[in-house]
C-alpha cells in the first residue's frame, strides 16, 4: 500500500468518527416515560410523598440530596414533610398526569421530568406544571431536584 491510499485510508476512518459531537438529547412523550427508570423513581417518589413517608422517598433520591434532608432541624423536615405530601399526589394520579402531558428529556446522564396540567372549572381554566430532575448511573434513576 503506497503511502498516498495509507494517508486516505487513514483520513477517512478519521472523519467517520465525530469527535466533539454531543448526543442530542433524547425526548420521551407521555405513557413510554413510565417505561424509563426515571418516570418509574418519578411516580414512586410521588405517591411515597403523598402517604407522608418522605424518608423513603428520600431513598429516590442522590446521596447529596439524602444530606441535605437530613442536615435539617427536625421542625424544618416536620414541615417541608406536611408541604410535600399536601402539594403531592397518588401514584395513579400522577401516572394519569405523566400520561396525559409528561415530556422526559435525557441528556447523557440527567434527566428532567415535565409534567404540565391543565384543569377547568366553574372559575375558567389554569395549568400547573411540575418539574423533577435526575442524575443517572448505568440502570439506576436517582431523583437529584
Amino acid at each position: 500500500m503506497n503511502h498516498r491510499r495509507l494517508s486516505a485510508v487513514f483520513l477517512s476512518t478519521m472523519l467517520s468518527f465525530p469527535f466533539g459531537a454531543v448526543a442530542a438529547p433524547n425526548e420521551i412523550r407521555g405513557a413510554a416515560i413510565l417505561d424509563h427508570p426515571c418516570g418509574k423513581v418519578a411516580v414512586k417518589q410521588m405517591g411515597l410523598a403523598h402517604e407522608g413517608k418522605v424518608d423513603e422517598a428520600n431513598k429516590l433520591s442522590t446521596p447529596e440530596m439524602q444530606a441535605q434532608w437530613k442536615s435539617m432541624p427536625a421542625k424544618d423536615r416536620t414541615m417541608m414533610t406536611g408541604i410535600m405530601k399536601d402539594m403531592s399526589e397518588t401514584e395513579s394520579q400522577y401516572t394519569a398526569d405523566i400520561k396525559a402531558g409528561g415530556v422526559l428529556v435525557v441528556d447523557g446522564q440527567n434527566a428532567t421530568l415535565t409534567v404540565e396540567k391543565k384543569t377547568k372549572d366553574a372559575n375558567g381554566s389554569s395549568t400547573s406544571t411540575v418539574t423533577q430532575k435526575f442524575k443517572l448511573d448505568g440502570g439506576v434513576c436517582l431523583i437529584s431536584h
